[in-house]
């Protein structure tokens, strides 16, 4: 079942102005079907496929000569240097239109900025966003629920049980990226990391106290983050900095793309376990931040999140552009009720930084207005 994909209006506006789209996001995330759905015409190539992919490395020029003018290239991450062919056949042929998605961020991406620099329009497509699952009786379900499954198509249009599509995407991409970027032999101690890692989704990310955890050096829990970074697994979320006589924190905060696979490594089960779960607030805030960072992917844009935090403790989650060109706060809050002190501390810096114009607080409730959000209207 294919679920409609809010980036596909802006992936086909702009295909009159570029000759290379490319579409990155995790594995499974759909970039496959939205290509094919949106360009049914355009033959269709996967560099998984080992003879396509020695084809590609090997003799470029043929390769590219055997897609005609309009073709999707998948998962070319696995052959970066074919962006500089490409390059050239595009240069050549101002008709040429090609689809290029890939899973690896930064070999695909290091490719395009040095092959395709003004010639390309680059999208990210993340998990499915709530807006993206009305249709799915999304409201009918519990909030431990959504947290539990996750939203990757593969369990929500598919039905692949949750386990099963969790433990076998570990197994079958995140250790395999792990391979083949850092040569990863010692697997073991990077499960750890993984799981530790879960353990601290929305605090500040120490590397030199994990590493001292997990028996690695600090450098190499960098790698490994790196690598978690690149397969679109967790992202960072860097402090705001204000012209102030403050001690800000300077460690950025780490997040999971999606909360399914977050649950699955905290070792939770089931929804149930997550409503009397110690991490139901982690869950819970990273639900929030990864609707607020598909939101912004979803309209074309790249994400304006930052985190404001004082060594004092002071904090405010979200640190954001407003639609009116200031700043926009958010409070995120896994409570059913709100609470008068939710705000304490936006109304702290509200007296702080004259550029924030607005703020809203997420929460679980469905008494909502101008400031309160319910999770689910994100």
């Amino acid at each position: 079942m294919y679920i409609p994909r809010l980036l596909s209006r802006y992936v086909l506006d702009a295909q009159p102005f570029f000759s290379v789209t490319v579409i990155t996001g995790p594995r499974r995330s759909g970039k496959t079907q939205l290509c094919k759905h949106l360009f049914p015409d355009y033959k269709y190539v996967n560099l998984e496929d080992l003879d396509a992919r020695v084809l590609a490395r090997d003799h470029p020029k043929s390769f590219l000569d055997s897609l005609g003018k309009n073709a999707i290239i998948d998962e070319a991450q696995n052959v970066p240097e074919i962006m500089s062919s490409i390059q050239v056949a595009v240069d050549q042929d101002k008709d040429i239109r090609y689809i290029i998605t890939g899973s690896a961020n930064f070999a695909l991406i290091k490719g395009v900025t040095q092959s395709l620099a003004g010639r390309v329009a680059m999208f990210t497509l993340l998990p499915l966003s709530f807006p993206e699952l009305i249709e799915r009786d999304l409201y009918s379900l519990s909030i431990e629920y959504l947290m539990w499954r996750g939203s990757y198509p593969g369990v929500v249009a598919e039905n692949i049980p949750v386990d099963l599509f969790y433990r076998n995407y570990v197994n079958t991409y995140i250790e395999r990226d792990v391979r083949d970027l850092l040569n990863v032999k010692d697997l073991l101690k990077f499960q750890i990391f993984l799981k530790m890692t879960a353990a601290r989704c929305g605090s500040e990310f120490n590397a030199v106290a994990i590493s001292k955890e997990v028996g690695v050096s600090a450098t190499t829990v960098t790698e490994w983050l790196s690598v978690l970074m690149a397969s679109y697994i967790v992202y960072r979320v860097a402090p705001y900095h204000i012209n102030l006589n403050k001690r800000l924190t300077k460690m950025p905060k780490l997040y999971f793309y999606d909360t399914g696979l977050l649950a699955y490594l905290l070792g939770l089960e089931n929804e149930n376990q997550i409503e009397k779960s110690p991490y139901r607030g982690i869950l819970f805030e990273n639900l929030a931040m990864g609707e607020l960072l598909k939101q912004r992917y979803n309209q074309g844009k790249e994400p304006d999140m930052n985190f404001y935090r004082e060594h004092s403790g002071k904090e405010v989650d979200v640190v954001a552009k407003s639609k009116s060109g200031g700043l926009h706060l958010y409070e995120i809050k896994a409570s059913k009720a709100f609470h008068a002190e939710f705000t304490k501390n936006i109304k702290y810096l509200e007296g702080l930084v004259p550029e924030i114009d607005s703020w809203s607080v997420i929460y679980d409730g469905d008494n909502v207005g101008d400031t309160l959000i319910n999770i689910r209207e994100i």
